[in-house]
């Protein structure tokens, strides 16, 4: 496969499937609607949904491809914490002030992530203690966000304002959920073949450039509600993306596609996403993410891309 080629295949996948997210948690929203339930709880389980972010770890797991699956877990989240919210933060100052629980899960979740890089290759038990933590966390954030508007995302506020008839939404899922699993087999095909032709570093590959080009669209999700005035979105966006990086989607790969686990991902990516994951952590408690923290935010992640090639 020519350069070209693999880089189209790269771009055109990560594109391909933020695309087909859009029109899946369109349709999700709308069963919701359909089948009655709360829209408080399906912004709770939804407003980080990250299904293109899935796809692609697993497809990259299922390939033997390591560092791209664990990659967008641990590059995934890094880029949300330090460049999505400092980038957003560092242009419209975010100011919430969220329940201490929600903050002691956000805070919490990265280091439960560690139980996946326990061994040379993720086990499946840590595959399941995942999950089932991820399914408690849902069950939380739904239960506590009950008569609060933390987690409802932009996307499913603008979904909820169209009514759908059940065919139209049961078309949309299923259109979303085939398209989400090509764009994820296109980025972790081009993403193999870059490396190859390029000399690109595997672990750069999947801990930088690959959860970078399938997550750029989290800095508009953190930016936009903020600069509208909509603070509670950007923040519950947050928490919501985070648990589904650290404990669903590393949960699926190290159930469903067990990979290897590189030395550098145990002593560099997880604690520094833990690290990461604390000051903002630390910012929030006070009620405030603003210029400053975003800067520091985003020197952080400068740091971590200096690092990874300082250490390659």
């Amino acid at each position: 496969m020519s350069l070209i080629i693999a880089l189209l295949f790269f771009i055109g996948g990560a594109i391909l499937a933020v695309f087909a997210t859009e029109r899946l948690l369109e349709g999700l929203v709308s069963l919701a609607q359909v089948l009655r339930f709360s829209a408080f709880a399906v912004g709770a389980v939804l407003s980080g949904l990250e299904a293109e972010n899935i796809a692609v770890g697993l497809a990259a797991g299922g390939r033997g491809a390591a560092p791209v699956a664990l990659g967008t877990v641990f590059g995934g989240a890094i880029f949300l914490v330090c460049v999505a919210l400092g980038l957003a933060a560092l242009l419209f100052p975010l100011e919430v002030h969220l329940p201490r629980g929600f903050l002691a899960l956000f805070a919490a979740s990265p280091v439960l992530s560690g139980l996946a890089l326990l061994g040379p290759v993720t086990p499946r038990w840590a595959g399941v203690i995942l999950l089932v933590a991820f399914v408690g966390a849902m069950i939380y954030l739904i239960r506590a966000s009950r008569h609060q508007q933390f987690l409802l995302s932009k996307e499913v506020a603008e979904s909820q304002e169209k009514q759908r008839p059940l065919w139209k939404a049961v078309a949309l899922t299923i259109f979303g959920l085939v398209v989400i699993g090509i764009g994820g087999e296109l980025v972790a095909t081009g993403a193999e073949q870059l490396i190859a032709a390029l000399g690109v570093p595997a672990l750069f590959m999947g801990m930088i450039v690959t959860p970078a080009a399938i997550e750029l669209e989290e800095v508009a999700r953190q930016a936009i509600p903020s600069k509208r005035g909509r603070h509670d979105v950007s923040a519950g966006n947050l928490i919501g993306t985070l648990l589904y990086f650290v404990l669903c989607n590393l949960g699926f790969i190290a159930l469903l596609t067990p990979v290897r686990v590189d030395p550098l991902v145990v002593h560099l990516d997880w604690p520094l996403l833990i690290l990461v994951t604390w000051i903002a952590t630390a910012f929030l408690w006070r009620g405030r993410v603003g210029r400053m923290a975003g800067g520091l935010l985003l020197l952080c992640y400068v740091i971590y891309v200096l690092l990874h090639v300082l250490l390659r």
